[in-house]
């Protein structure tokens, strides 16, 4: 297991920019807004040829019991009682304030490990705040400016050394003939590449609980108040051997009505984690199901591509469930007809109840979505389906359809080879794709079918 490396302070320190910084990546969400990081997130940092497990932890703030920060306090307090190593950052250009003496005995009482870090520590005005963190107790602080990446290398050997890890040395230049050659069947076996799975919905539908009751802890700061989740994080689920990647997302209102910054943050990367996920699972409020905003992002999820699953919330709370459930179904149905027989779950994040079919439809749709014909397959169906309907002619000519392929998967693509692609009706295309769908049974995921057309061999090149 790789080390774990907690980063935390105040509120607005910089932590999520050192995050990013020293993952390589911009996964966690950065702005000048203080509080925008409220879950944990987890990512992989490199240094110095080890790999580390780094946690972005919510900023350290005094509170009362039950509100939202003192359930970010519980959750940092979480991560450094799971890290080898603290790094404790403070703003250098504010200097040290009365919360980060108080967090600091919180570090120090943990028993872990910790380096100080000072952050913002870049021009002059860094300089006296610097000079300030030796009086937390926490040794000689490491000056640094995660934003432009001055001081990060003192602070990777420093992360080596309270880890108790060796800096390699650097390997020299040629053969080395005393080297043992490398046996690949004591190499261990590559572990199967997880399903990214986007939870996405509106707000308040339950995205963070149900994530909780996937993973069976507490990761993600739930509530009754909406909004709370803001970046999208991801946890690694095993479920009966299927690495699964869940990403819990922030809930999506309508545009008009984001006008904050935070939340303009947090449907941005919302959108971002629709994009590259693999299965979006729309979570549905079965207390008001289907509002115009589900629908939206419902069309959202199957113009990117991605294959999608529906998800009903709060299934424990209605009454009449075998009426409504049908009537939900009839509703996705008409709703979505560009991908018919999308899978429909009922469920109960909170007593935990149809997870496990909520997970055998997200891993069965993903196998579709990933299924590939061959070329004969395919061009024996387009036989038959050209004899049961043929083209329309067009402009008293009539269209030939010569053979048809598919080039990726991901979702499912096709394209169709033909003379005149153009004056083929749209119509005509849909029945293609309505047939294609029932003969290789592709229900529930979005079909991508285009017209291309053909080479003349008669026209000199």
């Amino acid at each position: 297991m790789a080390p774990v490396v907690a980063i935390v302070g105040r509120p607005n320190v910089g932590k999520s920019t050192l995050f990013n910084r020293l993952t390589g990546t911009r996964a966690a969400l950065v702005s000048d807004l203080p509080g925008l990081t409220r879950d944990r997130r987890d990512g992989i940092a490199e240094i110095f040829g080890t790999e580390l497990r780094l946690i972005d932890t919510a900023g350290l703030e005094e509170a009362r019991q039950g509100t939202i920060a003192d359930r970010m306090r519980k959750q940092t307090e979480q991560a450094i009682a799971a890290a080898d190593l603290v790094l404790f950052v403070i703003d250098a250009r504010a200097g040290v304030t009365a919360a980060d003496s108080s967090f600091a005995r919180i570090a120090r009482q943990s028993g872990k490990p910790v380096v100080l870090v000072a952050n913002k520590a870049e021009g002059r005005q860094g300089t006296d705040g610097v000079l300030d963190a030796f009086s937390l107790g926490l040794g000689a602080p490491i000056a640094i400016s995660a934003e432009h990446g001055e001081g990060i290398g003192d602070l990777a050997a420093d992360i080596v050394a309270a880890l108790g890890l060796k800096i390699p040395k650097t390997a020299k230049k040629g053969r080395d003939h005393d080297a043992e050659p490398v046996d690949d069947k004591k190499l261990p076996p590559e572990r199967p590449r997880p399903i990214r799975v986007a939870i996405v919905g509106r707000p308040n539908a339950g995205k963070s609980t149900l994530v909780n009751a996937l993973l069976g802890e507490d990761r993600m700061i739930t509530g009754p108040e909406p909004g709370l989740t803001r970046d999208s994080v991801a946890s690694e689920l095993d479920y009966k051997g299927q690495s699964i990647l869940l990403f819990d997302t922030a809930g999506l209102r309508r545009k008009a009505k984001i006008t904050e910054t935070a939340e303009k943050l947090a449907a941005s990367d919302a959108v971002r984690a629709i994009r590259f996920a693999e299965v979006v699972v729309l979570l549905i409020d079965a207390e008001h199901p289907f509002e115009h905003q589900d629908l939206t992002i419902g069309h959202r999820v199957t113009e990117e591509g991605r294959a999608l699953v529906v998800a009903i919330n709060k299934w424990d709370l209605i009454p009449e469930k075998q009426k409504t459930l049908r009537d939900l179904k009839k509703t996705v149905a008409e709703s979505l007809a560009q991908v018919p027989n999308v899978p429909v779950v009922a469920i109960s994040a909170r007593s935990e109840s149809g997870l496990d079919q909520l997970m055998s439809a997200i891993i069965k749709t993903h196998a579709t979505w990933n299924r590939r014909v061959s070329t004969p397959q395919l061009n024996r169906w387009l036989e038959e389906a050209l004899s049961r309907h043929a083209p329309p002619a067009a402009a008293g000519k009539r269209i030939k359809i010569r053979y048809v392929t598919q080039p990726s998967t991901r979702p499912p693509t096709f394209v169709a080879f033909c003379q005149r692609a153009d004056a083929l009706p749209k119509s005509y295309l849909k029945y293609l794709t309505n047939s294609l769908r029932e003969a290789f049974d592709l229900p529930g995921v979005p079909i991508r079918f285009s017209l291309r057309k053909g080479e003349n061999p008669y026209v000199k090149k």
